[in-house]
Formats: structure tokens, C-alpha cells, sequence
């Protein structure tokens, strides 16, 4: 069995076993047509792990804190979903120049107060970043959570994330490629 099963079946008991604040049930897993209608909306394919969490485990309602969001639909307890979440996002920061949000960046977890652990689809490891909204300025507001999305399961399932109680002094580094990934294309 690889290790990208192994970590599945953790997660899928891990899914089972505890519900996350407002999920009063797992959710259904997505079927191939609604990841398919997700990229297609999104104009990126999500890492292989986070389709597979999708298609196999739940269609959000399980990880840490608030737990993952549903893809393309919102849930029941009010937890928006990925894609329109990822949209509204880059809408925004048209809007708003100064606080961009870098394209292929989806949300996947709501922390509360607008902060979001997003997964970065252009790496296909899928580095887990954290959204600060309460930043002075956008470029103090992305952090690395994980170096991939496997890492960020696992510390999530060993109890050892940044968010537990016992961790609360953990400090995470600033994503360096905030302001690369923002930039507006020079004309030519």
C-alpha cells in the first residue's frame, strides 16, 4: 500500500471518528463530474490528494478546526465552499489592489475571522498556506502552514498543529512567493 493510501485510510477514520465545529455529519463524497465541473470553473486541476479527499473521504466536513470546505456547493452549517469562495476571492482583490489574492490559491479551510488554510493548485504537492486577513498589509498575511497537503493531514491527525491548545507558540514562516505570484504581467 503507498503512502498516499495509507494517509487516505487515516484520514477517512479520522473523518469518521470526530466532527468538526458545525458539521453535524460527514457529507457524501463528490462524484469525477464535480471535480471535473470544479477545475473547469477554477481554469486549474487541484493537487491529486485534495481530489482524492474530495472523491473518496467527504465533500468537505472533516480536518481540522472548521474542517475542509465543500467544493463547489456550501454547507448546511454555512460554511461557503471552495470554488466560490476561490472566485470571490480574486474578485475582491481586483477590486482591491492592494490585498490580491494569488491566482491558484484555493481556500480549503475556514479558520474564522477570515483567515483560511488555502492550498497552492500551481505546486503539485499542493503547499498548504495560511490566509491572515487581519494583516497590516497583504504581503504580512501568507504563511507557509505546510510544505504539502500530505504534511498538513498528518500534523492535523497527530494532534499537532499550530491551532491546538499545546501548540499555540508555533510560529510559520511567510510565503515567499506572495508578491511573484501577485505581480500584474509587464506589457511588452
Amino acid at each position: 500500500m503507498t503512502e498516499i493510501e495509507q494517509l487516505l485510510q487515516r484520514v477517512a477514520e479520522g473523518a469518521r471518528n470526530t466532527r468538526p465545529w458545525g458539521w453535524p455529519s460527514l457529507p457524501e463524497p463528490v462524484d469525477t463530474t464535480a471535480v471535473a465541473r470544479a477545475e473547469a470553473t477554477l481554469g486549474f486541476p487541484l493537487p491529486a490528494l485534495l481530489a482524492a479527499l474530495y472523491l473518496r473521504i467527504g465533500d468537505g466536513g472533516f480536518g481540522p478546526e472548521y474542517g475542509l470546505l465543500p467544493l463547489l456547493d456550501g454547507s448546511a452549517s454555512g460554511e461557503p465552499a471552495a470554488v466560490p469562495q476561490y472566485l470571490a476571492n480574486r474578485k475582491s482583490g481586483r477590486k482591491d489592489p492592494d490585498w490580491p489574492w494569488p491566482e491558484g490559491v484555493l481556500p480549503i479551510s475556514h479558520w474564522g475571522c477570515g483567515m483560511y488554510a488555502c492550498v497552492d493548485c500551481q505546486n503539485p504537492d499542493g503547499t498548504v498556506l495560511f490566509f491572515e486577513p487581519n494583516a497590516d498589509e497583504a504581503d504580512h498575511a501568507w504563511y507557509v502552514d505546510a510544505p504539502d497537503l500530505a504534511t498538513w493531514l498528518h500534523t492535523w491527525l497527530d494532534g499537532a498543529g499550530w491551532y491546538e491548545e499545546s501548540n499555540d507558540d508555533m510560529d510559520m514562516a511567510p510565503w515567499p512567493e506572495f508578491r511573484i505570484r501577485t505581480a500584474a504581467p509587464r506589457a511588452s
